[in-house]
């Protein structure tokens, strides 16, 4: 009798063991898979190592976070993306800041703050003069993506975006850095300005300084501009971006040394990634939103896809790893 209590429990104990162990693993695999209320990926999918198609959130998570604002570039991290992209231009006393327009009227208050310097430009702002701006009341006020008012931000991270700074480069980067995260630099045409001939140097110098060469991709619409990455240092990878088809885009990147070509989603047919992956060149689609183009891009072994919904791929891709268990063949530009 007393051994036959002892075996049975043992066997009760193995089993109620094997029991939690399995509640745990079931627990573990809703977290990853399982978004947030409010739509948006919970922080595991930040942690995520993407394999396939990469979730690039277009100027950050601008969808629900105001663009191109460290604001903008968590709301992307939590989201579940695997890297962010921003953009980079001078101010008059020739430093670095996130921004994307050649002014400063669309994205604060520079109207009210400084009526008398119309038409706003952004280089004939200093950088002390543009920290002085509100670059996140206006996403409140606007609501550009009608995210507020689908209930997608809270109450208190509309409060948070009031009075947000732009940030520098090197704010962003450092950022970045602090995140274990990857960052695709847009670099701005700047022809014509004022510190152009130093521009594309100085914003390599920094990733340097920074030891942030394989954290970074650098992007522009100005080609010349990727020919001056590759000179001050090789090591960074260049994307080709273009508004319009190229005749043997392959044979173009190649030319300008760069490591991607970066469409418009008009401007290429999802049939054709394919050759140009099997050509050894990545291919980076900008910028898709709706469900059904993130769908059909991620099925034509994309590279990587800039979104401003980076929440709503992130939902899509583990949906898709969920019932097939893959996605596609991976990106030269891993995200972490």
């Amino acid at each position: 009798m007393p051994n036959k209590t002892y075996r049975y429990r043992a066997v009760r104990k193995i089993f109620l063991w094997a029991a939690l162990f399995a509640m745990l693993w079931v627990m573990t695999a809703c977290a990853v898979i399982m978004p947030r209320a409010n739509g948006k990926a919970g922080p595991v999918g930040a942690k995520r190592r993407q394999t396939g198609t990469l979730n690039i959130a277009h100027r950050g998570a601008r969808s629900i976070a105001p663009e191109n604002t460290l604001a903008a570039a968590k709301q992307g991290l939590e989201a579940g993306a695997d890297l962010w992209e921003l953009d980079v231009r001078l101010t008059a006393d020739k430093k670095l800041i996130v921004l994307h327009d050649d002014t400063l009227v669309r994205t604060s208050n520079v109207e009210s703050e400084y009526p008398a310097r119309e038409p706003w430009n952004t280089a004939d702002f200093t950088l002390s003069e543009i920290k002085n701006l509100d670059f996140g009341s206006w996403f409140n006020a606007t609501d550009p993506f009608g995210q507020i008012a689908a209930g997608e931000v809270s109450a208190s991270e509309l409060r948070s975006y009031e009075g947000l700074r732009a940030p520098s480069l090197k704010e962003a980067l450092e950022w970045t850095l602090r995140h274990n995260w990857k960052v695709n630099i847009e670099l701005k045409s700047l022809q014509g300005q004022a510190g152009e001939a130093e521009f594309v140097e100085r914003v390599v110098s920094l990733v340097q300084e920074l030891g942030m060469e394989e954290e970074v991709m650098i992007s522009s619409f100005n080609h010349e501009y990727l020919v001056r990455v590759k000179e001050a240092d090789s090591a960074i990878r260049t994307g080709v971006l273009t508004s319009r088809g190229i005749d043997n885009p392959a044979a173009y990147v190649r030319s300008l040394g760069a490591s991607s070509y970066n469409p418009s989603f008009k401007a290429i047919a999802a049939s054709k990634i394919a050759a140009m992956r099997d050509a050894g060149i990545d291919v980076y689609v900008y910028t898709v939103n709706e469900e059904a183009e993130l769908i059909k891009f991620l099925n034509a072994s994309a590279s990587g896809v800039f979104t401003d919904f980076p929440q709503r791929l992130s939902q899509i891709i583990d949906q898709r790893k969920v019932t097939s268990g893959t996605i596609s063949s991976g990106s030269t530009f891993e995200g972490r």
